[in-house]
């Protein structure tokens, strides 16, 4: 069995940090500690918010 990821680094108080970003991260830490079948809901939430914010980035 493969490593398990540790909590994302604090990149400190950068401007160009993303709220959405920074949860989807977060979120995927956290699926770590779920049963394989439930991390499956956790990674297409990060990825669709993930994909909706680089959308939005085209967009201003």
């Amino acid at each position: 069995m493969g490593a398990r990821p540790g909590p994302p680094p604090d990149l400190g108080d950068d401007e160009a940090r993303h709220p959405a970003v920074d949860a989807a991260v977060q979120s995927l830490a956290n699926a770590a500690t779920l049963a394989p079948a439930d991390q499956i809901a956790q990674y297409e939430a990060a990825y669709e918010t993930l994909r909706e914010t680089l959308a939005t980035i085209d967009q201003t």
